[in-house]
């Protein structure tokens, strides 16, 4: 599912090319690991994808690829049969040749809430942790980085992804299927410029510890993007469930942004602002189509929308800025 060529062409241009080698072992290593079929499956998904010609392609608004005339009815149904193969589509939306890809989450929506605080992406090398099909590696795209590489060791997003980008077709941004814990521990000069870590801190046992990753995966001088659950609170308050969250089963630590850039002050970071807290509405996340599981309506309490079912605070999301030394 990975064009290996393209991303050897790629990353040699960009100022992680030491680390060429190490990726392509480390993705080899996954590969060998994996002890189920449904690589192979989708492998096979999607080179029976059509080859359709393309008219126009956009990723700095949204994420869509048109082509020169509507899709006979015919070729449009084998084609939504074909993405249905990969459901549940959960990040995105996607426009492809006329067929509305509506995921669970509107990620356009968080994209635009964060992207007039960050330094401009143009011309930086990028990291996007935890990136799930990749739908905010393709606007950093958008916003002209010069080489962006997303994470996330999903087979189904890295499907998702393989599927957009034979018709996107760009080149400078790819994804591979690693974690945080298969990044090398300290990259030194030949590091990230900006580092997007999504919705991944409140899953980690150790949210500190993945803060000192995230910062030895940066230049120095380098952004990291951090956006995370939080609640309401002071610099000491950390919200610790006793089972589940929000029916999440891995939901470790919920900080207050205060607590948060408190951390992130006591790992070295610089510069430390909140720029956005949002709850999480019921349009920004909700079943669909192609989403057809529960979703955020089902994990509220139902007389009161501000609760979880479990009693806790509603979903809350605040982004945090940082800068290393």
């Amino acid at each position: 599912m990975i064009d290996y060529q393209q991303f050897g062409q790629d990353i040699s241009r960009s100022k992680v090319a030491p680390w060429h080698d190490y990726f392509l072992n480390a993705v080899q290593a996954k590969y060998e690991s994996y002890t189920h079929g449904e690589a192979l499956e989708w492998q096979n998904l999607l080179e029976s994808l059509p080859e359709i010609a393309i008219n126009s392609i956009d990723i700095t608004k949204s994420v869509s690829v048109s082509s020169n005339a509507p899709l006979p009815v015919k070729l449009r149904s084998q084609l939504v049969d074909q993405l249905m193969q990969l459901h549940p589509w959960r990040k995105g939306p996607f426009e492809l040749f006329g067929i509305n890809i509506d995921t669970e989450w509107r990620s356009d929506w968080k994209w635009d809430r964060i992207i007039p605080h960050i330094t401009p992406l143009k011309d930086r090398t990028v990291l996007d942790v935890g990136c799930g099909n990749g739908y905010h590696c393709w606007r950093m795209l958008g916003e002209e980085a010069r080489f962006v590489l997303g994470i996330d060791p999903s087979q189904k997003f890295l499907a998702q992804f393989a599927v957009m980008q034979k018709y996107l077709s760009l080149p400078g941004c790819h994804l591979l299927p690693l974690g945080i814990e298969d990044m090398p521990e300290e990259m030194g000069n030949n590091a990230f410029d900006s580092i997007f870590c999504m919705g991944v801190l409140y899953h980690r046992k150790s949210p500190i510890s993945l803060l000192y990753q995230l910062k030895n995966l940066l230049n120095k001088g380098g952004e990291l993007i951090l956006e995370t659950l939080v609640v309401d609170g002071d610099q000491n308050t950390t919200l610790v469930p006793s089972s589940r969250y929000a029916q999440m089963r891995n939901v470790w630590f919920l900080p207050s942004t205060q607590a948060l850039e408190l951390w992130l002050s006591k790992c070295g970071f610089t510069n430390v602002r909140t720029i956005d807290i949002t709850q999480t509405s019921m349009q920004e996340q909700r079943a669909t189509p192609w989403m057809t599981f529960h979703s955020l309506e089902n994990f509220l309490d139902a007389k009161n929308n501000n609760k979880t079912i479990e009693g806790y605070p509603a979903p809350k999301r605040a982004t945090i800025v940082a800068n290393k030394q």
